[in-house]
C-alpha cells in the first residue's frame, strides 16, 4: 500500500477517544500538506507565466510561497512523526531486547513530546512579540505574525503525535515508532 493510500485509509491503533484524536490529526495533516503543495505549485506557475508571458512578476508571489513553505514544513513534522519517518540513531537501541527497546522508545517519545510542547510555548511567545511590534509583510501588507501561526500548530500536532506514540508503546507488547508503524528495518517495517 502506498503512502497516499495508507493516509487515505488511516485508522489509528489507539483505542477510543485517543484513536479519534489521532485519526482527526491525520486527516488535518493530509489536508494542510496537500493544500500547501498545490497552492505553492499554482502560485509558482502563475508567477512564471506572468513573468515570461506578460513581463511582470506577481509582486506578492514570494511572500505567498514563504508562507506556504512554513506551513508545509511544520505540518510535515507531524506527518513524519506519524509515519515513523524521523531520523533515528539506533546503535544502542538496536542492541537492546524488545522490552528495553520499548522502554527506551517510551522515554524517547515522551522526551520528544515535551520538547515539542516547550517549542510550542516559545513559538507562541515569539508570535506575540511579533504581533506587539506591529511588523507587516511588505507586499501583502498583512501582519508578519500571521505567517508564523503554522509553527505552534506544527509543534502541537507533533507533540501530540509523540505523546500518542508513548501511550501506544505503554499499552502494547510490540515496539512502535509511531502509533501505526512497528519497529523494524525497512525490509521488515510494517505499517498497521
Amino acid at each position: 500500500m502506498s503512502d497516499e493510500e495508507s493516509e487515505k485509509h488511516y485508522r489509528s491503533g489507539l483505542p477510543g477517544f485517543l484513536g479519534t484524536i489521532d485519526t482527526f490529526i491525520s486527516k488535518l495533516e493530509a489536508v494542510i500538506l496537500a493544500l500547501g503543495v498545490l497552492l505553492m505549485a499554482f502560485n509558482t506557475i502563475a508567477n512564471v507565466i506572468a513573468r515570461f508571458g506578460f513581463g511582470n512578476s506577481i509582486f506578492f508571489s514570494g511572500e505567498i510561497n514563504r508562507i506556504l513553505i512554513i506551513m508545509i514544513t511544520f505540518a510535515g513534522i507531524g506527518y513524519a512523526a506519524r509515519h515513523g519517518r524521523h531520523i533515528r540513531m539506533s546503535a544502542i537501541y538496536d542492541a537492546l531486547p524488545v522490552g528495553g527497546r520499548r522502554a527506551l522508545m517510551i522515554v524517547i517519545a515522551l522526551t520528544t513530546s515535551l520538547v515539542m510542547f516547550f517549542l510550542l510555548y516559545y513559538s507562541i511567545v515569539y508570535i506575540l512579540d511579533l504581533q506587539a511590534k506591529g511588523r507587516i509583510l511588505p507586499a501583502l501588507g498583512a501582519p508578519i505574525w500571521i505567517i508564523y501561526v503554522w509553527v505552534p500548530l506544527g509543534f502541537l500536532i507533533t507533540g501530540i503525535q509523540y505523546l500518542l506514540t508513548a501511550i501506544k508503546n505503554l499499552t502494547s507488547r510490540d515496539v512502535y515508532l509511531s502509533t501505526g508503524v512497528l519497529d523494524g528495518y525497512k525490509d521488515t517495517e510494517t505499517e498497521v
